[in-house]
């Protein structure tokens, strides 16, 4: 359709893979939730509307997420202060807001407006980008980790911060600059261990290394974890058949450790097609990137797809014990609201980025 009035910009092979796995998660999640037909109808409302969110945050053209990516980031740094001043306190956390009936995560808009700030900001720089320019950067990724982990929330922080090192790494960094940042990390390392991490944090990452030295306290889920995908074998057990997800021994099976559910229920077999939509995804989205229109388009999918990327190995390395326990739901599958309302918003706004195809004058 020419008519610019009825034109709907969408990109069918992320429309579609992403459904099926939409779709996949409700079926997993079914199984998770010993057949709890209530939280898969509410997780169904939460598809419903994501997709209205895809669709929607994929029609504005990229120059109004390029001219509103300040105002957006300042949006969500309110939002965490809020978060702090009046979200209630949950399990010693305070990270959500909640406005009558409805509560969200302030943190997920921090996933998408630091990239495309950043994309913004560093997407019109002469290359190679210079030391003031990412001085600048590291800032305000550093401040942006910090209100985050401090919450407590490490998982979502780590998020934050890859999200916004991304589009650092894309726009041009120097491998100098890289090397550096990471010896600055390791000199650092004393004081994220003391100051930025929390008491039961640092216990659940001693863990990672010997679970077995606390099988029945912070090593029991890694351990049920490992039991549950190592049993599943390469078909597993069968819907609704896995015996550490149906008799409990494994914790968090409707968030966390989904993943899990499937390696026990639906073995290798089950796995290997999950993950293979998932790389499709990222591959079309390497795809869409490299055909982007302009370098801030480039740098904005780069970011948001690898910071999707990022979510997923999180969670898999988590899963099967190469990773502490940080709170990362599977991306599509796990329960929630708010972390699949981000999801959907990111792959919304990378559509915009892609099909978008006009050139703007340079």
């Amino acid at each position: 359709m020419n008519n610019k009035l009825t034109k709907i910009y969408f990109d069918p092979y992320l429309f579609f893979s992403i459904c099926l796995l939409s779709i996949l998660g409700l079926f997993f999640l079914y199984s998770a939730s010993n057949a709890d037909l209530s939280i898969v109808l509410r997780q169904s409302a939460y598809v419903l509307l994501g997709f209205l969110i895809m669709i929607a945050a994929s029609q504005p053209d990229p120059d109004l997420f390029r001219r509103t990516s300040f105002l957006f980031l300042v949006f969500a740094t309110l939002l965490l202060g809020i978060t702090f001043i009046f979200g209630p306190e949950i399990n010693g956390a305070q990270r959500w807001v909640r406005i009558g009936p409805v509560s969200f995560q302030s943190s997920e808009f921090l996933k998408l407006s630091l990239p495309i700030f950043l994309a913004n900001f560093l997407g019109d720089k002469k290359l190679p980008i210079q030391t003031r320019e990412v001085g600048i950067t590291l800032i305000i990724i550093f401040l942006a980790f910090f209100l985050v982990a401090r919450q407590p929330d490490l998982g979502t922080g780590l998020i934050v911060a890859l999200s916004g090192i991304f589009v650092l790494f894309l726009s041009g960094l120097s491998w100098s600059f890289i090397g550096g940042a990471f010896v600055l990390l390791v000199i650092s390392s004393p004081l994220i261990w003391n100051v930025l991490l929390e008491p039961f944090q640092r216990q659940r990452i001693a863990t990672l290394f010997n679970p077995e030295s606390d099988p029945f306290g912070a090593g029991w889920n890694i351990i049920q974890s490992k039991i549950a995908i190592g049993s599943g074998g390469i078909f597993g057990k069968g819907f609704g058949q896995g015996s550490q997800t149906q008799l409990n021994f494994l914790p968090e099976t409707k968030t966390d450790f989904i993943f899990s559910v499937i390696g026990e229920e639906f073995g290798f077999i089950g796995v290997f097609l999950l993950l293979s939509i998932y790389f499709f995804i990222l591959m079309r989205c390497l795809y869409l990137a490299l055909t982007a229109r302009d370098r801030f388009c480039r740098l904005v999918i780069g970011g948001l797809s690898l910071t999707f990327a990022a979510n997923l190995i999180i969670n898999l390395c988590m899963v099967v014990g190469l990773l502490p326990v940080v709170g990362m739901p599977l991306p599509f599958i796990s329960k929630g609201g708010s972390s699949l309302m981000s999801l959907f918003f990111a792959f919304g706004i990378i559509t915009s980025m892609a099909t978008h195809k006009k050139f703007l004058p340079q």
